[in-house]
């Protein structure tokens, strides 16, 4: 498994630009920069420029905040400026914020999406061909791209394209038309060896052979009694907050943990985000978490996810000892 890093979503683009340059000084094969409160584009164009080896991956970019157009020419730029290094991870993101937050449509997310992904590569094979584009489907089409509108072949081919993805349509979609999938932090070892990878396969005809199955898990640091309290209390929260989204449902039903959903949805309308956390036992932790020294967590996170990942990155949701992180993240190397 490769180790990736992951940027803290509250940086700004040149926090982010700085924790790139220190992911690639530290060994990491590549570093995750999300969408959150600022473009991540603009934060992917400048850590771009300051690395030299680090792959570089939007993680994720929202697809439908944007068209297939707009999404082609930015990551056609990302993979001019990193010379190759970029990979395009996207998401749909939920129904609220699509036309809420970005006054775009929202319908049939993952037929939508599958769409989307085809009528990007139609357009990445017009710059390089320089044919006429010519892409028509129920949700996009594209049809219009005259010569100064072109960017032309990019030496460095098309991006990798992951697909973030948790319920089975689409996982699906991720398995028929992209290059990878992005799994949740919000995913257990037996939601994805008896739900996730057998979906895949039966989309990719049987075979995973270059296919990327990233997985963020959630580990717990401390060093010492009272920062791995603080830890876990911080993964209990996190994960008390997805476990009461209806999008992570499928996972708590695979271990049998419905009614769990059912309280925990009831109680985030009423924001009671302590209570809710106070519902996170030991049992569900265990499930999404592995704890202990540096050591532990990569042999438990080796345990876990080798033979169904290829990536693995640290995801603390509390102030983590950066020191901790980097010595699990050699650890997990060092395990090859």
């Amino acid at each position: 498994m490769l180790v990736e890093a992951v940027v803290d979503v509250r940086n700004e683009p040149e926090g982010v630009e700085a924790a790139a340059v220190r992911a690639e000084e530290q060994g990491y094969s590549g570093v995750g920069i999300p969408e959150t409160q600022h473009d991540v584009f603009v934060a992917l164009a400048l850590a771009a420029r300051r690395t030299e080896r680090i792959t570089l991956q939007s993680a994720i970019a929202v697809a439908f905040a944007r068209t297939p157009m707009t999404l082609a020419m930015a990551a056609n730029d990302i993979t001019l400026i990193s010379k190759g290094r970029f990979e395009l991870g996207i998401g749909s993101q939920v129904k609220a914020h699509i036309e809420r937050r970005f006054a775009m449509p929202w319908s049939s997310p993952a037929a939508r999406m599958e769409e989307f992904v085809s009528a990007m590569r139609a357009i990445w094979e017009a710059f390089a061909s320089g044919e006429r584009l010519s892409f028509r489907g129920e949700f996009y089409s594209h049809s219009l791209l005259t010569e100064i509108f072109s960017p032309g072949p990019n030496p460095y081919g098309n991006p990798p394209v992951l697909l973030a993805a948790v319920g089975p349509r689409m996982v699906e979609v991720a398995g028929r038309v992209t290059d990878g999938i992005m799994c949740h932090p919000m995913t257990s070892r037996r939601y994805l060896a008896e739900a996730i990878v057998p979906t895949l396969r039966a989309a990719r005809g049987g075979a995973l052979d270059g296919f990327t199955v990233s997985m963020p898990a959630f580990v717990v640091l401390g060093a010492d009694e009272d920062a791995r309290a603080r830890a876990l209390a911080g993964t209990r929260r996190q994960i008390a907050f997805y476990a009461s989204t209806p999008a992570y449902k499928p996972v708590l039903e695979a271990h049998g943990w419905e009614e769990l959903h059912v309280r925990l949805n009831g109680l985030s309308r009423q924001q009671a985000w302590d209570e809710m956390a106070g519902l996170i036992d030991d049992d569900v932790v265990d499930a999404f978490a592995v704890g202990g020294t540096p050591d532990e967590v990569a042999a438990g996170l080796h345990e876990r996810f080798d033979g169904l990942a290829t990536r693995v990155s640290l995801n603390t949701p509390y102030d983590a000892d950066p020191g901790l992180v980097l010595a699990t993240a050699e650890a997990l190397r060092a395990r090859g």
